[in-house]
Formats: structure tokens, sequence, C-alpha cells
């Protein structure tokens, strides 16, 4: 049993195909390791009984030939994602024992695909974190320890660290992230599997808790580039529920996996070598760039001025659309609600309780920036130099196909590291932010190993609504890299 959870969602489905084994034989392999690995404390709120019910219909759909591109397929889901019938936590008190009444429309998406869900994934409260330590639930735990340190508990990244942890603990075979700032692809290298953020727009947002309204989008996290390209392909499309759901057609994205990058011209950005940056990743960098040299690419210096610019740009937009969105859990319509003597004592002594520490710090930056007086020398302003980011990369795009990047400028940290120092915690999404604020698809993949053997990513930039192209490379880099490293004990 313990073998059907190494597999990949791509080899799972030819082998069910086959007739070795079945959808609840799957389902059952992973509920088994679940129970194994509970001290990773990546799923909030587990669903086995579910689980085995979707896995049931999955077979008996199976046998009347009607096989959904995921059918069968465990999968984990965060926590962000309203699921009919199932707690929705945002890993945040003031939401506890919330059950939507509706499903959000990715997972539904996935559902309708075949899936079977295991159940919701732990992250950063409201996804608001780089570390996953900010969860009502507890911190989860990296699968993956240090060679030097095997004693110390590390991150898996966040704020999907609980998507990715599982993934990489082998107790999902994929799982839905969402990405504001670099939260799949950050937790994706921490944990060493794949994980991409698309276009702003090619996923619905409806039915996910919201964040920052113009960045938060969903996305596929899993073992392989392949396996990627399944999800997505399941979970994107126009949602006339969403505003902002792009109404693009959904290419097939792991046809793309050609394996022949030969012609094109990969942009290497000067500017993402800031001080901090570890030198193992340097070298992995590099390494890379050679991987898709001798694949027949061609690497080109680039420059993206207005980087140095990302990090402080996000900090003032996310807290701002934050602070609107989250004005919502008052306790008078849904979720934690804690007496008080009046109505504005009732708001105060709500949110004191159900949220914590990092959300109350990013409201009362976000309601900073918009406030009278300061809207105008602030938030304004970030819109404007946020303009400028995504103007950078226009331009780069006009000579090259891809970018490749570092993931994160270090490999995963311990557990309780960097708590005193927000702005510390805040540098770990110094690579991904620009490309989360140009609305642009970015992929990170496992690329190495640090000196104490933990994995090291590398990230890919594409063009709006050109996930293809994004996949296309990663899937040479992928075999480039021949990542089979594997978390102790997994």
């Amino acid at each position: 049993m313990r073998e059907l959870t190494k597999l990949t969602i791509a080899e799972a489905g030819r082998r069910m195909a086959k007739g070795e084994f079945t959808a609840v034989e799957l389902t059952r392999a992973h509920i088994a390791a679940m129970g194994a690995k509970k001290g990773l404390n990546a799923y909030i709120t587990e669903t086995p009984e579910l689980a085995l019910e979707q896995a049931k219909a999955a077979d008996l759909r199976r046998q009347a030939g009607a096989v959904g591109a995921l059918s069968g397929i465990p999968l984990g889901i965060k926590d962000l994602f309203c699921t009919k019938g199932v707690q929705t936590t945002a890993a945040s008190r003031i939401l506890e024992g919330f059950t939507p009444h509706y499903e959000s429309t990715v997972s539904g998406k996935l559902l309708a695909a075949g899936a079977v869900t295991l159940g919701k994934l732990n992250l950063d409260e409201f996804a608001m974190g780089s570390s996953n330590m900010t969860s009502a639930y507890g911190a989860v735990e990296n699968p993956w320890r240090s060679q030097a340190d095997p004693g110390t508990a590390l991150v898996p990244g966040g704020s999907s660290g609980g998507s990715a942890a599982a993934v990489a603990a082998r107790i999902a075979m994929g799982a839905t992230g969402t990405d504001t700032g670099g939260s799949i692809r950050q937790p994706a290298a921490f944990c060493g599997i794949v994980g991409i953020k698309p276009t702003y727009g090619r996923c619905s947002r409806w039915g996910i808790v919201a964040f920052a309204s113009s960045l938060d989008q969903a996305g596929p996290m899993a073992r392989t580039v392949e396996d990627c390209a399944l999800m997505l392909n399941a979970m994107a499309g126009h949602d006339p529920k969403d505003s902002t759901s792009a109404p693009v057609a959904v290419p097939d994205f792991a046809a793309a996996l050609t394996g022949d990058i030969r012609g094109l011209k990969v942009g290497i950005p000067a500017e993402y070598r800031p001080d901090g940056l570890s030198a193992e990743v340097a070298k992995v960098w590099q390494q890379g760039i050679a991987w898709l040299k001798d694949a027949g690419a061609t690497p080109v210096e680039i420059s993206l001025p207005h980087t140095k610019d990302a990090l402080p740009t996000y900090y003032i937009v996310a807290p701002a659309e934050a602070s609107s969105n989250l004005a919502r859990y008052d306790g008078v319509r849904f979720g934690l609600r804690v007496p008080g003597t009046s109505l504005d004592d009732m708001y105060r002594k709500t949110r004191a309780a159900g949220f914590g520490k990092e959300v109350r710090r990013r409201i009362l930056i976000g309601t900073y920036v918009l406030s009278a007086g300061y809207y105008d020398a602030y938030y304004a302003k970030a819109q404007k130099v946020r303009r400028l980011i995504a103007d950078d990369f226009a331009t780069a795009f006009e000579t090259v196909d891809v970018i490749l990047t570092p993931t994160a400028p270090t490999p995963a940290f311990a557990i309780g590291a960097n708590t005193d120092d927000p702005v510390t915690m805040w540098l770990n999404d110094v690579f991904t932010i620009p490309t989360s604020l140009a609305g642009l698809p970015g992929l990170s993949l496992p690329a190495g190993l640090s000196a104490d053997g933990l994995p090291l990513g590398l990230q890919l930039i594409g063009r709006p609504f050109d996930e293809e192209t994004v996949f296309r490379v990663a899937g040479v880099m992928e075999r480039a890299a021949g990542f089979a490293a594997l978390p102790e004990g997994v």
C-alpha cells in the first residue's frame, strides 16, 4: 500500500486505467499515510469518509467508461477554498466552525474531473505569511530535515505550507495552493516539489477566501511538472461568477511538454542577486542556466530595473487590499462573535480574539496607507510603481521567451526563526513578488540540494497566459535536474 503513495498523478492514472488497483485502494493508502504523518500538522480538517465515498464513485464511473482527467486521484485542498459541507477556516479562529453551503469554482472543477479530496490543508492565517507559522492551528513542519541538525524542525514555507508538506510527505498526490506574493512557489521550493502560479485570471477566485484581490491566484502543487499541468488543465477556465476571470481558452498544458526548447531565449535578470542570496542558491541557478544552454536555449542577460521596489510596493498594495477584504469579519454575519457592551466594542473584541498577530499587523498597515492624507503618499504611488514593474517585464519579453531566477534566497529555515523581525521574514518572497505584481505565470521546480541536504528551487517566469512555454521549459529542466531525493522516512 505504501508504494501507491509514491506514484505521480500521471502514473497512478495510467495504472488505474490498466486495472492494477482501484481508486479506493489508492485512497486508503493515502489515508493510512496521513495517519502516520499527523505530526507534520499538514491538515486542519481530514475527510477520510468523504474521500472513500468519492473514490467508490470514481471506480463506478470508470467501470461505466466515464473517466475524468483526475479520476480517483487523492488531493488535498488548501483551507482557503470554500468546500460545500466541509469546514473552511482560512487557518483563523475567526472562521472556526464556518461550513460553506457552496463549493469554490476551482475545487468544484477538480471534483468534476473525478478527484478525491482527502481534507483541508493548513496555511498561514488568511494566507498572510512565508513560513506557515501564523496558522491558528499551529505551525506545519517541513518533512525535510537538515543533515547538519536533524533534530530541528523546519518551516515548509508559506502560505501554502500545508499543501507543500502534504505533497512532499506523500500524504496527497497533489494539492491546491494560492499565490499572492509567492505562496505557491516559495513553499514548493522549500519542500522539493513543483508549484505554479498561473497568470492572474487563469483560475477563478470565486469561493476562495480573499486576501489581496488584485494579486490572489489559485494554482496546483504536485511532485512533477506533468502532474501540475494535468491539475491546471482541470482547474483553469473562465468563470462568469468572477469578474477578474479571463475569458481565454485553456490549452492542453500537458501536451506542451515536448522536450524541445531549441531556439528559445531565456532571460537572466541582473537584479536578482541581492544581499542575502545563498551561495548554494546562486550555484544551482548557474547550473540551471547551463542545463538550458545544453538543451539548445540561449541565455540572455536582461534588466528588470524596478525589482528593488517590488517588496515595498507589495507590502503597501497587499495590506491595503487585505484591510478592505477582512472588514467583513465583524462578528455580525458569520464566524466568531465575542459579545460587547456596544456594537463597536463587539467589533473590537471579536477581531482581537479572532485575528492573529500577523493578520492584525497587515490590517493596520493597510488601513494606514488607505487613510485620508496618506492614500496619495503611499497607496497611489505604489500602484504607479507596480505599473513600472509590469512594464519592465513587458520590455524584457520583447527579446526573451521565458525568464529564469531562483525561487527563494535560501533553503528552508527553522521553525521559530525570524519571528521577531517581520521584514526579514518578508524578504523570503523577494524573487516571487515581482511576478505577482505583474500578474505573470511563475513556476518553481526542485533543481538540487544544499550541502545540508535541503531542496533548492528555481523559478521560471512567462508571458501572460503563456503557461505552455513555462511548462515546456520546466519539463526540460526537470529531466536535466533528475531530482529524485525524498524526505527521510518517505
